[in-house]
């Protein structure tokens, strides 16, 4: 049975101050109101080891942003998947549309990171998603098929079990655009499809596909309530205690 999780994706925001504050005031309200879902909290770096101290023993999961792709060395400003499990996560982000955008990240190095986060004991939500100009040309099951099938067809079915993938319509990250439920719902089952294909149908009902696109309060119950959909990876409604509680009680 594939688990129902919402993880939030606090991105390059909130000081190490500011960090402890809110996962201090999301385990209070967790603690009096137990969720029905798995929830994670992805935080920058500087954040993961003092975090870890505040959620350890909790129903909150953590992860990192982003790890690198080389194992250890002479990488002045990377940080590598053993340093991010070091810290107590056992989370990470990869292949998130601001990653690839901004940073260049190809789907070949991505499968370097995957499998060393992997091989370092490490869940991976993977993101995948497609651009306005792309969704506007009919093009959005192509570019999202490339992406699974460029960085994670070569996993093997064990593997596959720890990752999470989120299907994040790009063209609805911070634009205040969200993708219809039914859009969202067209689209997670056609990744579900695709893992069908490629690692087996078994496979495919256990992977667990968040939705990554502007989910909100107001929304995330409806988008929740599609049969492909197992829950979400937020961005601005994660740095308010309320709003992130707000979608992990979309469950409830």
């Amino acid at each position: 049975m594939r688990k129902k999780i919402v993880a939030g994706n606090w991105k390059m925001n909130l000081d190490l101050q500011e960090g402890l504050a809110l996962a201090n005031e999301l385990k209070a309200a967790l603690a009096a109101d137990q969720p029905n879902c798995d929830v994670v909290i992805c935080t920058p770096f500087i954040h993961l080891a003092k975090v870890a101290d505040v959620v350890e023993g909790t129903v909150i999961g953590l992860g990192a942003e982003n790890c690198a792709n080389k194992e250890k060395g002479a990488y002045t400003g990377e940080v590598s998947a053993a340093q991010v499990k070091s810290t107590g996560a056992q989370y990470v982000i990869l292949g998130h549309s601001e990653r690839r955008q901004y940073y260049c990240e190809t789907p070949e190095l991505l499968k370097e990171k995957v499998n060393l986060a992997l091989a370092n004991g490490l869940k991976v939500i993977f993101c995948i998603g497609e651009v306005l100009e792309e969704r506007e040309a009919g093009k959005q099951n192509e570019v999202v098929g490339a992406q699974l099938a460029d960085s994670l067809f070569d996993l093997t079915e064990e593997q596959l079990s720890n990752i999470i993938l989120a299907y994040e319509p790009v063209w609805a990250i911070g634009t205040g655009k969200t993708a219809t439920a039914e859009q969202a719902e067209d689209m997670h089952a056609f990744i579900r499809g695709c893992i069908a294909g490629r690692f087996g149908e078994a496979a495919a009902e256990n992977i667990s596909i968040l939705y990554g696109g502007s989910c909100k309060p107001s929304n995330a119950k409806e988008i929740f309530s599609k049969p492909d959909v197992d829950g979400g990876l937020i961005g601005g409604a994660a740095l308010k205690c309320a709003d992130f509680k707000g979608i992990i009680d979309a469950w409830k």
